[in-house]
């Protein structure tokens, strides 16, 4: 059965001599496809048959085995992120993390983040806050999402002052004991990150200091509640 499927690709694996075997996440999860004689110079299939490449893939579809790649058009190659190795290297750290989280929950609203992520980043957004946006909303469907509402330990919705990752969630005055005082732009930022619609980001006029709080907050947050290890995490914060 022919049947289109939107993704990218987030592994290749050699084939036979001229083949390729690719794994291509999409909103469905993750499908396996056969992409023959890709390898090949005049292969139709060369453009699209490559890892991290955004593609409408035309395929015969087969639920139970690997399905075989017909035809397909580039939507997106990502050139902007390809030329420069930090950018690279958050693509590889979001399109591993988004397909663990695939894996537990296969929420066809995953990848439409994923992508629109990346698109951003592309078009040149910070790519560290758009990484955080992305990670945050991943929360809900890791089964460790933020209460944003109220207090974590007494659910007092006024007179938050702060966040703790070890008690995973806001503070208020009243419960405050030794957790460090973040300023109260971090606590705002923390939930537009959260409720943002990543389509309508059109500028990120956010000060260093409030993009590295929150981005330690959100590390030691899923350090501690999801149980999530990606590897490719680390060489990002060698980067860094």
């Amino acid at each position: 059965m022919l049947r289109t499927i939107r993704g990218v690709v987030i592994k290749e694996i050699p084939f036979k001599e001229s083949s390729k075997i690719l794994n291509i996440l999409t909103c469905d999860g993750i499908v396996g496809v056969v992409s023959k004689g890709c390898k090949n110079i005049k292969s139709n299939l060369r453009n699209i048959s490559g890892k991290l490449i955004y593609a409408d893939f035309i395929i015969y579809y087969n639920e139970d085995k690997l399905s075989t790649l017909k035809d397909g058009t580039e939507i997106n190659h990502f050139n902007n992120i390809r030329s420069d190795l930090t950018l690279i290297s958050y693509m590889a750290y979001l399109t591993e993390l988004t397909a663990q989280v695939i894996k537990q929950d296969n929420n066809k609203d995953i990848f439409d983040i994923y992508i629109n992520t990346l698109l951003k980043i592309e078009n040149g957004f910070n790519p560290l806050v758009m990484s955080n946006i992305l990670e945050i909303k991943l929360l809900d469907y890791l089964g460790a999402p933020i209460n944003f509402n109220s207090c974590i330990k007494c659910g007092n919705s006024k007179d938050i002052i702060t966040f703790s990752a070890d008690e995973g969630g806001y503070i208020c005055s009243s419960c405050h004991k030794d957790e460090l005082i973040y300023d109260n732009k971090v606590l705002k930022m923390l939930k537009l990150y959260y409720y943002v619609d990543i389509n309508t980001i059109s500028d990120l006029n956010i000060s260093e200091k409030t993009i590295n709080d929150i981005n330690d907050i959100i590390s030691a947050y899923y350090d501690r509640f999801t149980g999530v290890y990606i590897h490719s995490k680390e060489f990002l914060k060698k980067l860094k």
